[in-house]
Formats: C-alpha cells, sequence, structure tokens
C-alpha cells in the first residue's frame, strides 16, 4: 500500500482494535462477516472501484455498504462504513484492508483464548510440510479447481490435528487465494500473528538444532538489530553444512558454509 492507504488503513486499525477488545473470543464472527464483504469486493469490480472513489460522498457509499452487509454486526458495519469514507490509492487497496482487519478479528479469537501462540506454530508447522508436496500447494493455489474442494483439501490434511483459529485461516486462504500463492498466504498471517504479539518473525535454517543458548543469543542479536522482539521458527535444514541462514521479513542474512563458497568463487571469478 502507498501512503494514503496506509495511513487509512492505520485509523481503521486504531478504530478496530478496541472492539476486538470487547469481542473477546467472539471476535472471530467478525471476521467472517467481514471476508464476507472481501469476497463481495473481489468478484465486483464496479463496486470495489465505488466504494474505494474518492469523488463519491461518503455518507452515501457508506450507505450502500449499510445495504449489501445487511443483518451483519452492527460493529462490522460500522467498521466497513469507517473504510469506505476513507481515502485509497487504488481500489484494490480497499478490499485488502477489509480483509486485513478480518484476519485480525479471527487472530484476536486466538488472542483471548491464549492459543494464538499455538496457532502461529501449527501453521509455521503446516507451511514446513507442504514444502516438500508440489501437487498440494498447487491444488491450493489453482483457482480453477472450486473452492470448496481446496477447502476440504485443507481439511484432509490439519482438521481435527489443529487449534480451531487455525483451521479456519488455513481454509480461508485457500477458499480465497486473492492472488498469493498458498504458503505466502500462510506466511502473511504468521506477519500478522507476530504484529498482534508484537514480534518479528525470524525463520531460521541450520544443518543442526540450536541449543537453548544459541536460541537465546540469536534472539537477542536479532532483537538489538530491530528494536523489537523477535519469534524464532527453526527450520532444520541437511543440505546446510554449518552456519546459519536466517530470513527476516524479506530480509536475508546467509552466514552458511555454502554461502561462504559461493561466495569465494564468485570473488575468484571477477
Amino acid at each position: 500500500m502507498r501512503g494514503t492507504s496506509r495511513a487509512s488503513l492505520a485509523a481503521a486499525e486504531e478504530r478496530w482494535e478496541p472492539v476486538l477488545g470487547e469481542a473477546g473470543a467472539q471476535s472471530s464472527t467478525l471476521g467472517e462477516q467481514l471476508f464476507a464483504l472481501v469476497d463481495a469486493l473481489d468478484s465486483s469490480g464496479s463496486l470495489r472501484r465505488t466504494l474505494a472513489d474518492p469523488s463519491i460522498d461518503g455518507d452515501a457509499k457508506a450507505g450502500l455498504v449499510g445495504r449489501l452487509l445487511g443483518a451483519a454486526d452492527p460493529r462490522v458495519v460500522e467498521a466497513a462504513q469507517g473504510l469506505v469514507r476513507s481515502r485509497w490509492s487504488a481500489d484494490n487497496d480497499l478490499a485488502d484492508a477489509v480483509e486485513h482487519l478480518a484476519f485480525h478479528a479471527v487472530l484476536a479469537t486466538a488472542e483471548a483464548d491464549g492459543t494464538l501462540a499455538q496457532v502461529e506454530d501449527e501453521l509455521f508447522r503446516f507451511s514446513r510440510a507442504l514444502a516438500g508436496q508440489r501437487e498440494v500447494r498447487r491444488a491450493l493455489f489453482d483457482t480453477s479447481v472450486l473452492a470448496e474442494a481446496r477447502v476440504h483439501l485443507v481439511d484432509q490434511i490439519i482438521g481435527g490435528r489443529v487449534a480451531p483459529v487455525t483451521l479456519l485461516v488455513a481454509e480461508r486462504v485457500a477458499a480465497a487465494p486473492r492472488g498469493r500463492r498458498y504458503v505466502a498466504s500462510l506466511g502473511h498471517l504468521a506477519d500478522l500473528i507476530a504484529e498482534r504479539r508484537d514480534r518479528q518473525v525470524a525463520t531460521v535454517h541450520s544443518a543442526s538444532p540450536l541449543t537453548t543458548a544459541q536460541r537465546d543469543r540469536l534472539a537477542e542479536i536479532l532483537r538489538n538489530a530491530y528494536g523489537r522482539e523477535i519469534q524464532l521458527n527453526t527450520v532444520l535444514d541437511p543440505q546446510i553444512l554449518g552456519g546459519l541462514r536466517v530470513q527476516v521479513g524479506p530480509q536475508v542474512v546467509d552466514a552458511t558454509v555454502l554461502a561462504r563458497l559461493a561466495d569465494a568463487r564468485r570473488r575468484l571469478a571477477s
């Protein structure tokens, strides 16, 4: 999102968080109603453009959203009306903002019932399990496959073995990929969870398990570097001969033996 959209989303989040705090473990219901609005915006370009058009009166757009949401929770209607009264750099940003608030609502349920850390861990493990399952990943992203079939596939894989919120969000990103590949969507959810926990996520690849002391030291180094708490997700990778490969968001710090050898070869060739 560009500057105007980012500012509008930040203001919407500030209004939304007290609502979620009050809703507590029932927040997921609000999120699912917002997902219905996301689907409506994604399925109708004219609706999306109308609701994001800054030249149209905000109250008129709010009235349209109110009619569209019908019997939805008044808190959802109010949040949606606030969004359409705001300004957006692109009409797609409006749909993205609605989805953003929806996911936070669902995750707030896990936060309220004390399972947010479990959801974070389960989504990470699910993402890693899919790493070697190319056909499954493709099926979960392929919009030529019916959404119901994609959701059923997720349920077959993790249904009954994860927290309810984990299953809900995993099924949601299968039902509505919105242009993102499935594993990328799980990564996006991990970022949102880190945001709720005021942490940033670092994925650490190593050849052997890290000791508690090593994890604590690495977390301290990253915390000092990024100025916030860092959640470490560790992955054992036998292809790494030594050292670590650390990814924090889009940034990758590759300190493995293989990376150093590759760098040495590049220097010799230059």
